[in-house]
Order: C-alpha cells, then sequence, then structure tokens
C-alpha cells in the first residue's frame, strides 16, 4: 500500500481537559498562583519564543514567577502544569490503533515546547502508539502558518496528498487544505474514519 499518514493535533483533539477552563482551572486554589497573572507575565510575554524553540520553558516561567510568585520553583509548576493536562482521549486512541493496523501511519502534528513534547512522547507513552511527532518548538514554526506543514511533509517525506490532518481549530484545518492536505475539523462528534470518508481520502 502507498504510505499515508494521519497528522493528529493534541490539545482539544487527542488530549482534552474536562474543564473548560483547561490545566490551570484551579491553579489559583491550588498553588495560590494568580491564573490572570500568569497569563500575562508568561504567556503574553514569553509563549512565542518559548513555542518556537527560541528559549527554555524553565529559563523563562523563572522570570514570570519572581514577578508573580517570588520563591515558586518553575519545576513545581511545571509537573501541576503537565499532570494537569494529560486527559487522553482513550477512545480516539483506539481509533488510530485500529486505523494503524490497518497500513496507516498515525503521527502528532502539534505546537508544543521542548519540555512538555518529551513529557507527552515518553511519561504519557505516547510513542507507543505514534509513528512520530512533529512540534513547534522542534520545526521553529507554529500552525497555522503553512511553514508548519511543509516542515512536516519533509520529516515524514510525503506529499501534501498522502497526509489526513485532524484539528480542533478551524483556521489550522483550513491552512492544512491551503497546503494540499485532506484535512478536518475536529469536534468529537464524529470518528476519524468517518472524517476520512467525508474528505474522500485514504480509500482505494
Amino acid at each position: 500500500m502507498q504510505r499515508r499518514a494521519i497528522m493528529v493535533d493534541v490539545d482539544g483533539v487527542l488530549i482534552a481537559h474536562p474543564d473548560p477552563l483547561g490545566w490551570s482551572a484551579h491553579l489559583e486554589d491550588d498553588l495560590g498562583i494568580s491564573r490572570s497573572a500568569l497569563h500575562e507575565t508568561f504567556f503574553e510575554r514569553h509563549w512565542a519564543d518559548v513555542v518556537h524553540g527560541r528559549a527554555a520553558l524553565r529559563d523563562r516561567l523563572a522570570l514570570a514567577l519572581a514577578e508573580i510568585a517570588p520563591g515558586f520553583s518553575p519545576a513545581a509548576l511545571i509537573d501541576y502544569w503537565f499532570d494537569n493536562d494529560s486527559h487522553v482521549d482513550r477512545r480516539l486512541l483506539g481509533e488510530l490503533k485500529t486505523l494503524r493496523e490497518a497500513g496507516f501511519e498515525v503521527h502528532l502534528a502539534t505546537v508544543q515546547e521542548h519540555e512538555r513534547a518529551a513529557y507527552l512522547w515518553d511519561r504519557l507513552g505516547l510513542r507507543n502508539h505514534f509513528d512520530g511527532m512533529h512540534y513547534a518548538a522542534a520545526l521553529g514554526c507554529s500552525k497555522p502558518d503553512h511553514a508548519f506543514y511543509r516542515a512536516v511533509e519533509a520529516a515524514v517525506a510525503l506529499p501534501p496528498e498522502a497526509i489526513f490532518f485532524i484539528d480542533d481549530k478551524l483556521d489550522n484545518v483550513i491552512s492544512a487544505r491551503e497546503c494540499g492536505w485532506a484535512a478536518a475539523l475536529w469536534t468529537g462528534q464524529a470518528t476519524t474514519r468517518a472524517l476520512m470518508r467525508e474528505a474522500k481520502w485514504g480509500h482505494g
């Protein structure tokens, strides 16, 4: 069979937090750190550099914490973050296992920095379920930039038409289609196989 790959987003697709506010929903109650302050001092100021591999997560978190929670350990916050952001959709994982057994390659295509990517791959054991992980900090670019999709194509040595992609953000799906990928918006309401059929991809 000709090589074909299914690319899967992580946050909002493979990992979906039950609380709409995500991993930091109870941050202030649990650790005494303000969600809004962390957003302002870390995510607004530093996240773009961290997620694109231009800065280390711990270094930039240390700067933010020195301002909003002096003495609080970046390592402790990272442990809390990663542990609370690891709700894997086992049903989807099972669907992907079946597709992989049917001969499709199954990869992750995600916007992550280096530490969480390693956590997902090694600690959560996603390496046992996927053929590869392609993420922003390693590629130096992120969705929906076309450069991200082209970098993934180069990494897997496949043409655009041999790739099917699922993501929960419409902008990312549209950008993938602009790059020639088959792509579907993930809502959790349809199976991957049904989305593939709807896109008329993966058969024949």
